[in-house]
């Protein structure tokens, strides 16, 4: 393993300060549980690092918040334990809570990060379903200020963001979901744990009585990013809820995947997870948005 500088800020500016001055060759450690694999098998898809930035002691990055008004705001540096476990979030973004609830272990849970798991844009990635589905802002801090960005718009391909040098996620901004909303996610891999997804399917109903008002659906795993999918979305709204209508939207869904084959499996069958997990999601978010 090539040595590097590691550095450890005790503010956000200060982290932007080190991007600054260091240049290029540097990344950015959250909780490490991505990062500090890749540097000890070598870093085969990105550069080895020149040097480190550790982000664990950054309170500009810490918390979850609510507000009825302004939704949710979830601190870049927020474990998926903390998140699994927000009563806020399970109660109102129950999707996201199921997401961040399947990242590895017990132990990966309460070391990795909301942000991490973004920012590694890896197509598989559980929480990135939930919230593209919820349609959240990234907010991302930088040498020039901050600004935000549709997380539909951060990802631009496999392990690709829009950060520019020496910016950093600084927090993600979730809507309030519409009353009578109810939403779900599902993965689909060949082990029940310690596996990263092979389909991800998150969906969001929001119902006026039998009628679907609202639905949201996103897809992970079956594109080079994670995709909403607006054709199952169109085919949904305005439909009264029945078994014909979820098997119809799910067949939607399947046309809408762009899954390649792998080791991990044909395309074929990625096709064949997201139609069956997309009914299945569908039944289960009709089922919480009447609770």
């Amino acid at each position: 393993m090539r040595r590097f500088e590691y550095f450890a800020p005790q503010s956000l500016s200060e982290a932007l300060t080190l991007f600054r001055e260091r240049g290029e060759g540097g990344r950015a450690l959250a909780g490490g549980t991505d990062l500090v694999p890749q540097i000890k098998e070598g870093m085969d898809k990105i550069p080895m690092p020149s040097y480190v930035v550790s982000l664990r002691r950054l309170p500009e990055l810490s918390g979850i918040e609510f507000d009825e008004r302004a939704g949710l705001r979830a601190g870049a540096g927020v474990t998926m334990a903390e998140l699994a476990d927000s009563p806020v979030v399970r109660e109102r973004y129950r999707a996201l809570a199921d997401g961040a609830g399947l990242v590895g272990s017990v132990q990966t849970m309460n070391m990795a990060t909301v942000g991490g798991n973004v920012c590694n844009a890896a197509p598989s990635a559980d929480t990135a379903p939930p919230l593209l589905a919820h349609e959240a802002v990234a907010v991302i801090a930088g040498p020039d200020g901050e600004h935000e960005l549709p997380l539909a718009e951060f990802w631009r391909g496999p392990n690709a963001t829009a950060l520019a040098p020496g910016e950093l996620l600084r927090e993600l901004r979730l809507p309030v979901p519409p009353a009578n909303t109810g939403g779900v996610y599902v993965r689909q891999t060949p082990r029940k744990q310690m596996d990263i997804a092979v389909v991800g399917v998150a969906v969001l109903l929001t119902l006026d009585g039998d009628r679907i008002e609202r639905a949201r659906v996103a897809l992970g795993a079956v594109a080079p990013t994670p995709i909403r999918a607006p054709e199952t979305e169109a085919a949904l709204e305005g439909q009264a809820v029945s078994e014909p209508l979820f098997a119809k939207a799910a067949e939607a869904a399947a046309a809408e995947a762009r899954p390649i084959s792998d080791q991990r499996g044909s395309a074929e069958f990625r096709r064949h997870l997201v139609r069956v997990t997309t009914e299945r999601c569908l039944q289960v978010a009709a089922r919480r948005a009447r609770q």
